[in-house]
C-alpha cells in the first residue's frame, strides 16, 4: 500500500523552546509514509541544527522566509518548498497530540472529493485547559461565513498539495500584517470544496500573552476590514458580518478610538442587536471594563473576541 507523503510547515519567529516542542510533537505521529518537517524562520536567525533531528521517514529543514514578511509569506514559503503529497500547518507555541496525523490521513483517503481536513483543539491558557471540538463532520462556506468556528485552527489543517498550488491556492499575502489569514484561508477553501472535521481535539494550543497579535489592534481592525470588503458574501449574512463588525468596534475601543468604536459598535446592532461583542466594545469605549480584562476573561474559557 502506498501511504501519502506529509510535508509540515512549521513557520517561527524567537520561540526556541516551544518550537523544539512542537516539531518532536510531529515527529512522534504515527504514519507509516515520509514526513518532513519545514521549519520557516521569518525575521529572525534560523537555527540549522535542528536538521539533526532528521531520521529515516522523518526529515527536518530549515529555512527562511523569502517571501512577505510575516506569518503569511512565512506559511507560503514553507508550502512552495515542502515535497509531500499532503501538507499540514502547525504554529510553532502548538503541539499535534498523538494519533492526529493518521487520523486526519485516513480522513482524507476515505473521502476523495475532500481537499482539506481539520479536527478539534485542546486550549491551554493560564494553567487551564479546555477541548473545543466541533459537532459536525463538514463545514461549508456558508457556516463559515456565519461563525469563524476557533476550533479551525490552522495548527490543524491537513491539505492535498494539489490544492494549494493548483486549487484554492496559497495563503494571502495581501491582508495586513498577516492577521485573520487563517479565516480569509478557510473561507476560500470552502469555496472549493467542504471542509472535513474530525470531532476529537488532536492539537494543543497555546493562548498566552506573547502572541504577536496581543495589542496590535489597529493591524486588527484594519486586517477585519480588509476582509469585509474582499467577501460580499458576508451581506448575505447578517449575523456572520455582524460578528466581523462587532471583533472591529472592540479593537477600536482597545486602541482608544472611542469616536470609531461607537460608529462600528452601532453598525454591529443595527445588523444583530444580539451581537455581544457590540456591547463589550462600548463597555470598553467608556471605559466600564478594560480591553485586557475582556479577553482573560474568554480565554479561561478557552474563547476570544
Amino acid at each position: 500500500m502506498n501511504h501519502p507523503s506529509v510535508s509540515v510547515v512549521v513557520p517561527t519567529r524567537d520561540r526556541p523552546e516551544l518550537l523544539r516542542a512542537a516539531v518532536a510533537a510531529i515527529l512522534a505521529q504515527e504514519h507509516p509514509g515520509e514526513v518532513e518537517v519545514v521549519v520557516v524562520y521569518d525575521q529572525s536567525e534560523p537555527d540549522r541544527s535542528l536538521a539533526e533531528l532528521s531520521r529515516p521517514g522523518r526529515t527536518v529543514r530549515v529555512i527562511t522566509n523569502g517571501r512577505t514578511a510575516g506569518l503569511a509569506g512565512a506559511r507560503n514559503s514553507g508550502v512552495l518548498a515542502a515535497a509531500g503529497d499532503l501538507v499540514a500547518f502547525c504554529d510553532d507555541d502548538d503541539e499535534w497530540l498523538p494519533g492526529k496525523l493518521a487520523a486526519q490521513v485516513a480522513a482524507l483517503a476515505a473521502t476523495p472529493e475532500a481537499e482539506f481536513v481539520s479536527c478539534g483543539i485542546r486550549v491551554s491558557y493560564d494553567g487551564q485547559t479546555i477541548d473545543r471540538v466541533l459537532d459536525r463532520d463538514r463545514v461549508t462556506l456558508d457556516a463559515l461565513l456565519r461563525d469563524r468556528m476557533t476550533e479551525l485552527h490552522p495548527s490543524t489543517f491537513l491539505i492535498r498539495a494539489s490544492a494549494l498550488r493548483d486549487g484554492f491556492g496559497l495563503v494571502d499575502e495581501e491582508i495586513p500584517g498577516s492577521y485573520a489569514e487563517d479565516y480569509e484561508f478557510l473561507l476560500r477553501a470552502a469555496r472549493s470544496a467542504p471542509l472535513v472535521n474530525l470531532r476529537t481535539p488532536y492539537v494543543l494550543v497555546r493562548w498566552h500573552k506573547r502572541s504577536y497579535f496581543a495589542q496590535r489592534w489597529d493591524t486588527i481592525s484594519e486586517a477585519l476590514q480588509w476582509l469585509l470588503e474582499r467577501y460580499p458574501e458576508f451581506a448575505g449574512q447578517p449575523a456572520g458580518q455582524a460578528r466581523v463588525t462587532g471583533q472591529i468596534a472592540f479593537a477600536r475601543a482597545a486602541s482608544g478610538d472611542r469616536r470609531g468604536a461607537l460608529s462600528w459598535a452601532g453598525r454591529t446592532i443595527r445588523s444583530n442587536p444580539r451581537e455581544p461583542r457590540a456591547y463589550l466594545a462600548l463597555a470598553v469605549a467608556g471605559r466600564v471594563v478594560g480591553a485586557e480584562a475582556v479577553l482573560r476573561t474568554l480565554h479561561k474559557r478557552g474563547r476570544g473576541i
